[in-house]
C-alpha cells in the first residue's frame, strides 16, 4: 500500500484522536473518502466528538494493518454541504440505517483535513512519510 487512503481502505476501523479539555479521547471510526483532493470523514453534530472538533480542530487518526500501522495527524474543517454529504451516503449506504433522511438529515456532517502527514510505521523499518492518496 502507497498511500494513506489505500491503507484505511484495507484496514477500515481506524480510530480518530481528539481533545476534551485537557483530555485525549479515542474512538473507532470506519468511514473515509476522497472529495475534492482531500480525505473526508463524517460524524453525528450530536456526539462528543463533533464538539471536540468544534473546539479543537486538531487530529490524529491511527490504523493498525498486519505488519504495520499508520497515523495521520493534522487538522480538519467541516462541509456541511448536501453534495458532501450525498457523496459519503453514494460511498457508504449502511448510513441510511442511521440517518435515514441521507444528505437532508442536518445531524449528519462530513469533515476533511485541511492540512496532514501522514506516516507509516512498522517494527522493522524506520518510520516513512506516505501520500495521503
Amino acid at each position: 500500500m502507497n498511500t494513506a487512503l489505500e491503507f484505511i481502505k484495507a484496514y477500515p476501523v481506524f480510530h480518530v484522536a481528539t481533545v476534551e479539555g485537557n483530555q485525549a479521547r479515542v474512538r473507532p471510526f470506519g468511514f473515509i473518502m476522497k472529495r475534492n483532493d482531500a480525505l473526508y470523514f463524517c460524524t453525528n453534530k450530536n456526539k462528543d466528538v463533533y464538539k471536540q472538533l468544534v473546539q479543537n480542530p486538531d487530529i490524529e487518526i491511527s490504523d493498525m494493518g498486519k505488519d504495520s500501522w499508520l497515523r495521520i495527524r493534522g487538522r480538519i474543517a467541516f462541509d456541511d454541504s448536501r453534495e458532501a454529504k450525498a457523496q459519503a451516503f453514494e460511498v457508504m449506504p449502511d448510513l441510511l440505517r442511521m440517518y435515514p433522511e441521507g444528505a437532508d438529515d442536518e445531524r449528519f456532517v462530513t469533515f476533511y483535513f485541511t492540512s496532514a502527514e501522514a506516516k507509516l510505521f512498522s517494527f522493522t523499518a524506520a518510520p516513512k512519510v506516505i501520500p495521503l492518496f
